[in-house]
C-alpha cells in the first residue's frame, strides 16, 4: 500500500526527522525534482529522509568549490561556474533564491 505525499507532508518528514539538511526553499527543490523523475521514469519513490539526506547535499557554491577542491575561478559566475560542473557530474535539482544548490551527492 502506498500513500501520496504532499508537499507538507514532504516537509513535515524532514522537519521531523532531519530538520537541519535542507531549506524550506530547498525541499520544494527537492520535491519537485523527485515528482518530475517519477513522471518521467513512471516510477513511484519511496520516501526514505535519511536516504536522501546521504544522497543530496544544499549548499553554498563557495563551500561546494572548498569541498570538493574544485579548480574554479571566482570571476563574478561563480554560481553559474559551479552549476556548470554539476550538471556535468551529477543532477541538480535548483538554486534557491538566498544562492545555495541543492545537488545529487558525487
Amino acid at each position: 500500500m502506498k500513500t501520496t505525499v504532499s508537499i507538507y507532508d514532504f516537509r513535515r518528514e524532514f522537519a521531523d526527522c532531519r530538520p537541519d539538511n535542507f531549506s524550506y526553499e530547498g525541499l520544494g527543490l527537492l520535491y519537485d525534482y523527485i515528482e518530475e523523475l517519477e513522471t518521467g521514469e513512471g516510477e513511484e519513490y519511496e520516501l526514505d529522509v535519511i536516504a536522501l539526506c546521504c544522497e543530496w547535499n544544499e549548499d553554498t557554491p563557495e563551500n561546494i568549490v572548498a569541498n570538493y577542491a574544485l579548480d574554479i575561478e571566482d570571476d563574478g559566475n561563480l554560481l553559474a561556474n559551479v552549476l556548470d560542473h554539476l550538471n556535468d557530474e551529477t543532477m541538480v535539482a535548483g538554486t534557491t533564491d538566498a544562492g545555495t544548490i541543492v545537488y545529487l551527492a558525487y
